[in-house]
């Protein structure tokens, strides 16, 4: 069984930055498409970011394009969440999720894809 834990969230000001982790258990690390949602209240799940099991290749929503970037570390079985620029929209709860037996080059944006996720961190931006 997979465990997904994230960390990282917080209240920070407007322009300001976070490194969201997400620790997976469970499972060998590399052999897993990772991936970044948020859902605010009342809203959708919306897809963030995405990375491929080889770490090549990477996929973003345009709404975080140039401010967020997605990376991971095998070896400490972590994906991260660099969030830059941040804007009180950007405020919600943030849950990263694992794809089992991925293609390797391939990132996945759909959350319908994802066979596991965590429970979130919250996020909050003060204008």
């Amino acid at each position: 069984q997979v465990q997904l834990a994230e960390s990282g969230g917080g209240l920070v000001q407007a322009g300001g930055s976070l490194r969201l982790s997400c620790a997976a258990s469970g499972r060998a690390f590399t052999a897993l498409a990772m991936g970044w949602f948020r859902q605010a209240p009342g809203q959708e799940r919306e897809f963030l970011a995405a990375i491929s099991w080889s770490g090549g290749n990477t996929h973003y929503a345009d709404s975080v394009k140039g401010r967020f970037t997605i990376s991971r570390d095998n070896a400490k079985n972590t994906l991260y969440l660099q969030v830059n620029s941040l804007k009180p929209e950007d405020t919600a709860v943030y849950v990263c999720a694992l794809k089992a037996s991925p293609e390797y080059t391939r990132a996945y944006y759909y959350a319908y894809e994802y066979d596991y996720w965590g429970q979130g961190t919250q996020v909050t931006v003060s204008s």
